[in-house]
């Protein structure tokens, strides 16, 4: 009977001192051990907390696509995931490949009844912190209109009749632009638009 293989993954942030990973590790393969897990191969990431960048991660999830193990498992669920979603979005990718993913702190095992029912809440407060944050975002919009905040990109009151006319003096589009204050783009589209209100159109710049 062959034995389940497992990814083990350790990280440790070189801008609080000296950690050593090590002691994750340790607590990993006694873990491995005793549920009889073959360790496939250990993926450790020594960073600074500025960056987002992990190598050794990369390569599991890479791995992890060509099914190279049957379960990842990590010392607890913040050494492994960058945040609330970034957590969720690997689970998703674990469960469609069909890998476990257990946590060692957390006590949890997706491959488990009650894992997967852990996995089901932690993915619907993912989705409603985003909920969250979208309505936040439209509180925000509809208060600013309310106000008279001038959302988007600017607009800009510019005369198409003189622009033309400084087109027929001999300036170029782009020239034309610079001397009435606006980006060539805006006044290439302005002109190019075979309704104009009045003698001054009102464009977004």
């Amino acid at each position: 009977m062959n034995k389940k293989r497992v990814a083990l993954y350790a990280r440790v942030s070189t801008s609080n001192g000296h950690q050593n990973p090590e002691a994750q590790l340790l607590d990993l393969r006694r873990y491995a051990k005793e549920r009889g897990f073959k360790v496939f191969q250990e993926y450790v990431d020594r960073l600074s907390g500025t960056i987002e960048k992990r190598p050794a991660l990369d390569k599991l999830m890479e791995d992890a696509g060509k099914k190279r193990f049957d379960a990842v498992l990590v010392w607890r669920f913040d050494r492994f995931a960058r945040s609330t979603k970034h957590l969720v979005e690997s689970l998703h990718t674990f469960r469609h490949i069909g890998i476990s993913f257990i946590s060692f702190q957390e006590n949890i095992d997706t491959g488990s009844p009650l894992g997967e029912a852990i996995f089901t809440i932690i993915s619907a407060i993912s989705q409603l912190e985003r909920d969250i944050i979208k309505e936040r975002v439209k509180s925000g919009l509809r208060r600013a209109r309310e106000k008279g905040t001038q959302l988007g990109r600017p607009r800009v009151s510019v005369d198409p009749k003189k622009a033309k006319r400084m087109q027929k003096d001999g300036l170029s589009l782009r020239e034309t632009a610079t001397a009435m204050g606006v980006p060539r783009s805006t006044l290439s589209r302005l002109l190019g638009c075979p309704k104009n209100p009045g003698n001054y159109a009102v464009v977004n710049a």
